[in-house]
C-alpha cells in the first residue's frame, strides 16, 4: 500500500486559500467603498415610487432595471465622495475604517472604480428605462460630489441642507422610470426627503461632533450649541411631516397614505420634541441621545414611502 506524500507548495507560489482570502478582502474593501447603507436607504425612495407611478405592480424588468441602474449610480457617488472626503474620513473615528483611510484601496484606484461606475449606470439607465431617469441620476451623482462634497461640506453649517438635495432625485428617477415625465407628485415626494435629511444627519452628527469638531467640518451640531440643534431639527420635522402629508391631494391617493403618514408624524414629532428637551437642559449626549431619533428617522423615510406603495391596492 503506498502511502500519499502531502502537496508541497512550489516556491514562489501562494497558497490557494490565502490567494482566496486576498481577493475577498478586496471585493469587500470595493463594496465599502460603495457604502451599501446608504444604498439601502435611497432604493427604500425609489421603487415604492414605482409602484405609487403605476397605481400597482411595475413590470419586474423595469423594476430591475431600475434598481440595478439606481444602484451603480449611488455607488458612484459614494465611491467619488470617498475619494474627495480621504483626508476627512482619516481624522474621524465613526470614518476612519473605511477603505482608503486604511489603505486598502489606493486613491487612483477608487477614483477610476467610482468614474467606471458612472459611465455604466448612465449608460445602463439610459438603454434599459429612459434617458430622463439617467440624466436625473447623472445629475444627483454630480451634485453630490462637486455640490456637497467638494464645495458645500467644508464651507457652511448648512452643507447638509443644500447637500443632502443629491439624496432626494430618487423619487423623480423612480417617477419618470415608469412614466418618462415628470409630474407634481414626484416632486412632493423630492421635498419629504429633502425636509427629512437634516433631521436625519444632524441627529447622526451629534453623536459624532467631536469628530466633524476635529476634521475642521462645520456640521451644525459641531459649530453650534445643542439647544440651537434641537430647535432646527424641530422645525425640519414639522416641515418634513406637513409635506407627507402634502402627498394625499397632489397623489389623488386614498386614505390609507395619508393615515400612516399622520401616525408616523406624530411619532417623529415627538422624537424630535423630546430630544430639543433633552438639548435644552445639557449638552451631554448621554444625556440627550440623539442616535434615538437618527434610527426612527430611518423607519419613518422607509414606512412612510412604502405606504405610499401599498395604497394603490388597499385604498
Amino acid at each position: 500500500m503506498t502511502s500519499v506524500e502531502p502537496e508541497t507548495p512550489v516556491a514562489g507560489t501562494s497558497h490557494p486559500r490565502k490567494h482566496r482570502s486576498a481577493v475577498a478582502d478586496v471585493v469587500k474593501a470595493y463594496v465599502a467603498l460603495t457604502k451599501p447603507r446608504i444604498i439601502e436607504l435611497l432604493l427604500v425612495t425609489t421603487l415604492p415610487v414605482m409602484f405609487l407611478a403605476a397605481r400597482g405592480v411595475p413590470s419586474f424588468g423595469l423594476a430591475a432595471a431600475t434598481m440595478i441602474g439606481g444602484t451603480l449610480a449611488a455607488a458612484s457617488a459614494n465611491a467619488l465622495n470617498c475619494v474627495v472626503d480621504a483626508d476627512i474620513d482619516t481624522k474621524m473615528r465613526r470614518t476612519s475604517r473605511r477603505p482608503l483611510p486604511r489603505h486598502q484601496v489606493g486613491t487612483r484606484n477608487a477614483l477610476i472604480f467610482g468614474l467606471v461606475l458612472g459611465v455604466l449606470s448612465t449608460v445602463w439607465l439610459g438603454t434599459l428605462v429612459n434617458w430622463l431617469s439617467a440624466w436625473l441620476a447623472l445629475a444627483a451623482n454630480v451634485f453630490y460630489v462637486v455640490g456637497y462634497s467638494m464645495i458645500l461640506k467644508r464651507r457652511t453649517s448648512q452643507n447638509i441642507v443644500w447637500g443632502g438635495i443629491a439624496g432626494c432625485f430618487p423619487p423623480l428617477i423612480g417617477w419618470t422610470a415608469m412614466t418618462n415625465e415628470l409630474a407634481w407628485a414626484p416632486f412632493v415626494l423630492f421635498l419629504i426627503v429633502f425636509f427629512w435629511t437634516p433631521p436625519h444627519t444632524w441627529a447622526l452628527a451629534m453623536r459624532y461632533r467631536e469628530d466633524y469638531a476635529a476634521a475642521d467640518v462645520p456640521m451644525l451640531p459641531s459649530v453650534a450649541p445643542a439647544a440651537e440643534v434641537g430647535r432646527q431639527i424641530v422645525l425640519y420635522t414639522w416641515a418634513t411631516v406637513i409635506t407627507s402629508i402634502a402627498v394625499w391631494p397632489v397623489a389623488d391617493t386614498s386614505w390609507f397614505y395619508p393615515a400612516v403618514a399622520i401616525v408616523l408624524g406624530i411619532v417623529f414629532l415627538a422624537e424630535a420634541y423630546d430630544l430639543r428637551g433633552r438639548t435644552r437642559e445639557t449638552e451631554q449626549l448621554s444625556v440627550i441621545k440623539p442616535m434615538r431619533l437618527f434610527h426612527f428617522s430611518n423607519a419613518y423615510l422607509a414606512l412612510l414611502f412604502v405606504a405610499a406603495a401599498l395604497d394603490p391596492f388597499i385604498g
